[in-house]
């Protein structure tokens, strides 16, 4: 999981210390959390607490612990770069100028076409963010930068989840600008499936919206991309994870969707992919089985654009013409 999550924990809540702890406390949190954390101590416990005649479970998330022990020290572990962190929210190192506002367009490192695109990628919850901000804030009061780190580090998780899906959508949206002329993306679009009865997101109602639909040659793809600020792993074909709240289920709420605006397009999804940050899942990909009809998989960013282009076996516009089913999905597409 990279760091830079506006969900990633702070470097005192990843040592176990108050924010007014004194040096010596952080130090010790620190050789604690060292001894707790070490790949080869994690091992050993769970060697340990094997059932005998079975093989110990495994300790590949030990190191991401370990490093982001090794993180916090480096950010708060020493007065000055303590001092800059509770000031910026930042690493010493970091530009103070770096906020979670929108970036700018990226410049084109070439000249290549990119897939035609619709929509405003993470612009909804971009709004709710800065509505639910003001909100815990106070009305009426100033707040001259809503994206600064230090504010933002402070605010409930609510709040930074929010921010986190738009930059999470954002991230996507760049990535499957990739993919080159024969792509189509339509962004943030609303389904039938909002309405007081559709399931909560993030606790709350986000219009039932598709974050991203993608039409191509190898398909078309429903994606939600999502950023839990902790890693997720799967069960029977969901999510599960200590980030995500209780009752929700990302892959069934994302089938939801997709099957209502299939509804009304009269289109058929060739698969549903839920893209989280690297790192934030035990593989790169992962197949979660067949949904009514659509292979469900969880993504890795970096893994999308070669997915999509590549495609899944077997699996296409099911010989519907391909501008055929362009025109349908356009025809059907509501932003939120």
């Amino acid at each position: 999981m990279g760091a830079d999550s506006p969900l990633a924990r702070s470097p005192y809540e990843i040592l176990g210390v108050s924010v007014t702890a004194s040096h010596e406390q952080l130090r010790r949190a620190y050789r604690r959390k060292l001894r707790e954390t070490h790949p080869d101590t994690a091992a050993s416990t769970a060697a340990a607490s094997a059932a005998p005649g079975t093989a110990a479970p495994g300790t590949g998330g030990a190191a991401v612990h370990f490093h982001a022990v090794q993180h916090a020290w480096e950010l708060i572990g020493t007065p000055e770069a303590r001092a800059i962190f509770d000031r910026t929210g930042r690493a010493a190192a970091t530009d103070d100028s770096r906020t979670w506002a929108p970036a700018p367009p990226a410049k084109r490192p070439d000249a290549r076409p990119q897939a035609r695109a619709y929509g405003h990628p993470g612009g909804w919850y971009r709004e709710r963010y800065l509505d639910l901000l003001h909100e815990w804030v106070g009305r009426g009061v100033d707040v001259p930068d809503p994206y600064d780190a230090a504010l933002l580090r402070s605010a409930p998780r609510e709040v930074k989840h929010l921010l986190a899906a738009a930059v999470a959508e954002e991230d996507t949206a760049r990535v499957l600008a990739t993919l080159g002329i024969g792509f189509t993306v339509w962004h943030d679009v609303r389904t039938a499936a909002a309405g007081p009865d559709a399931g909560l997101v993030r606790g709350r109602d986000d219009r039932g919206k598709l974050d991203h639909i993608v039409l191509g040659p190898t398909g078309l793809w429903a994606i939600l991309s999502e950023d839990w600020g902790e890693p997720v792993k799967t069960k029977r074909g969901e999510l599960i994870g200590s980030a995500l709240a209780s009752g929700e289920r990302p892959v069934h709420e994302l089938s939801v969707r997709a099957r209502a605006f299939a509804r009304a397009a009269r289109v058929k999804f060739s698969a549903l992919v839920v893209v989280v940050p690297e790192g934030a899942s035990p593989e790169d990909v992962i197949a979660l089985g067949a949904v009514r009809g659509s292979q469900a998989l969880l993504v890795q960013r970096p893994r999308l654009a070669n997915l999509v282009r590549t495609g899944l076996p077997g699996i296409g516009t099911g010989g519907t013409d391909l501008f055929e089913v362009r025109t349908r999905v356009a025809s059907a597409v509501q932003y939120v």
